[in-house]
């Protein structure tokens, strides 16, 4: 795998190397030993999908505060995605700092996401799939976010949001 480190500390933008022949291609997608070698977080407890039916969907800002701050690993395995991430550490010199990336089935590339930072993406094709692993278990009462277009941020989005949830819509500003 390529760790390409982003902007934001500790976001990492990942490629595979395939191995080629004319089967097709082999690839390592996930392995302790290069995630640790970037002193990335190795621990996962849970696997999520998303489908989403429409090109416009948003899905965030969200994150989970401490005890049960998460790390992740997204990879779009269906169509695209305009994949954001916020860092919300205070102590941290990358502070309300954001990177995007477009995760797409076609590229297989992922974003690592480190704990304190929150997380979105837009969908940029109909019948699009996401794929997480995350470091710590979904805790309902640690689950948080922040507006999609909070202005502390000024996150440009590639494109119309058309579908969001009531509870994306409804978050308050970050400050």
């Amino acid at each position: 795998m390529i760790f390409r480190e982003s902007k934001v500390r500790g976001v990492f933008e990942i490629n595979l190397e395939p191995k080629a022949d004319k089967r097709g291609f082999f690839a390592r997608s996930w392995c302790r030993k290069e995630f640790e070698e970037h002193t990335l977080n190795t621990r996962l407890v849970q696997c999520n999908v998303s489908f989403n039916t429409r090109e416009g969907t948003l899905r965030g800002m969200h994150y989970q505060a401490a005890p049960y701050a998460e790390a992740k690993t997204v990879r779009c395995t269906r169509g695209s995605i305009y994949d954001v991430v916020v860092d919300l550490r205070p102590e941290s010199t990358t502070f309300k700092d954001w990177v995007a990336v477009n995760l797409t089935a076609e590229k297989r590339n992922m974003m690592y996401v480190p704990e304190g930072c929150a997380h979105g993406f837009l969908t940029l094709e109909d019948h699009t799939e996401v794929f997480y692993q995350m470091s710590e278990f979904y805790s309902p009462e640690s689950a948080r976010g922040f507006r999609w277009d909070d202005p502390a941020f000024r996150i440009v989005w590639p494109g119309k949001v058309e579908v969001i949830s009531h509870r994306d819509r409804s978050y308050a500003d970050f400050e």
